[in-house]
């Protein structure tokens, strides 16, 4: 019988003796059982087949990787992302934001004007790869000095397993998803927090078919032949047909026009099922410390503690309660609602818990309220960096490189 998971219970857990948070789901395709799913390929354009042992099997069974850790881990900070520009939750976090050298629409005005080709509009730490250690922060200004020279960005030099204290108010997901400050200024010295939260899912019982070729063809409506040669102009589009011979006229298909075949070696895979695993490590957030200037105090971190188990719940439960859309082809639907156990004593059957995410925003929001009255700031509007003129120029010749590679391929 499952509990229902609230503040005092989660409070117990992170200062008690359990080890972590559970949760284990079995999903399959949302075409039903023994649809294909299209897993992810790596360098030399294949599929990451193993083979594992699974609880009830006498031998290993072939496995193929879903979705990674990094690849989970991104997909819970996007829902955080997307909960926030919701206004379902608030977090402390940075953001660069590129909108006043965002194109108008005018290309003439924009070309001008030295703006950007593509839109980026604001990147935040949630979507930097390296979050708040990223090359994208540090090369950025806060109020007219580089991020790393400003007050907030020093501060990031003194964080550690005893003082984690200014990473929990700039970017606490940095805390629970992991990070490495190899870009600072003690390079590969720079400190190191391990992740708390791993997710991964795994295709149980896969199997492929090496000599299998996906084939088919993208159907023209207009169903151009691809024997009328054209020419093209700069930017890839039609200048004119070509009536006979002339230098430089190329077919059809190689401007996006006429019936084009397609053969790819990548022909997806069959499961008997997925499995998703996501562990949140209590022992891994009670190495952190968060000392409040001069002071040290257990309920400051007992408190950041709770917050950060509660906010890998509320990421978790946000990303994946209904449902795990990973790429083209690879939709996954769950047998069951996610429930939680926690790892609380070795040989005791574990406690469940059910947490939807309405439930899982709420006792965020009661961990904070704790945070606070123990002296811990908790920042709800994001510190807002600009574009050095450095980095602007080298994204602004990256997307022109990118146009115009586009149009010669």
């Amino acid at each position: 019988m499952s509990e229902t998971l609230n503040l005092e219970i989660l409070n117990a857990a992170v200062s008690g003796p359990a080890a972590a948070f559970r949760c284990r789901r079995r999903l399959q395709p949302a075409g039903g059982e023994g649809d294909k799913v299209f897993p992810p390929t790596f360098a030399g354009a294949v599929y990451a087949i193993e083979q594992r042992r699974v609880p009830e099997r006498e031998d290993p069974v072939v496995c193929v990787l879903l979705d990674s850790v990094q690849s989970q881990a991104n997909r819970m900070e996007l829902a955080l992302q997307e909960a926030m520009e919701a206004s379902k939750i608030k977090l402390p976090l940075v953001e660069v934001d590129f909108s006043e050298h965002d194109p108008t629409g005018d290309v003439e005005a924009d070309l001008e004007a030295g703006r950007l080709i593509e839109r980026v509009g604001k990147i935040t730490s949630l979507q930097a790869p390296h979050r708040l250690a990223d090359a994208i922060l540090r090369d950025s200004e806060l109020d007219g000095q580089p991020f790393r020279h400003s007050k907030l960005g020093k501060s990031l030099n003194t964080v550690s397993l005893a003082n984690a204290t200014p990473l929990f108010e700039l970017c606490p997901t940095a805390l629970l998803f992991g990070m490495w400050d190899s870009t600072g200024p003690k390079g590969g010295l720079g400190p190191k927090f391990e992740r708390a939260m791993v997710s991964e899912i795994i295709g149980i019982g896969a199997e492929y078919n090496d000599d299998y070729r996906a084939r088919g063809v993208r159907r023209d409506p207009l169903e151009i032949s691809k024997n009328v040669p054209v020419v093209r102009n700069e930017d890839k589009s039609l200048h004119h047909v070509v009536d006979g011979k002339e230098k430089g006229s190329v077919r059809p298909s190689e401007i996006n026009h006429s019936s084009v075949p397609f053969d790819s070696p990548n022909s997806g895979v069959t499961v008997e099922y997925a499995e998703q695993t996501t562990t949140l490590s209590l022992i891994c957030l009670r190495r952190l410390n968060f000392p409040l200037g001069d002071k040290t105090g257990k309920a400051a971190d007992q408190a950041a503690r709770t917050v950060l188990a509660a906010l890998g719940l509320c990421a978790a439960t946000l990303a994946f309660e209904s449902g795990v859309g990973l790429r083209s082809r690879s939709l996954l639907w769950p047998d069951g609602p996610m429930v939680w156990e926690l790892l609380e004593r070795p040989g005791q059957p574990p406690r469940t818990f059910e947490l939807t995410g309405e439930q899982a925003v709420a006792l965020l929001e009661d961990t904070i309220g704790v945070a606070r009255e123990a002296g811990l700031s908790w920042r709800e509007s994001p510190i807002s960096l600009q574009p050095s003129v450095q980095l602007l120029e080298l994204v602004r010749r990256s997307q022109n490189l990118a146009r115009h590679e586009g149009a010669q391929e």
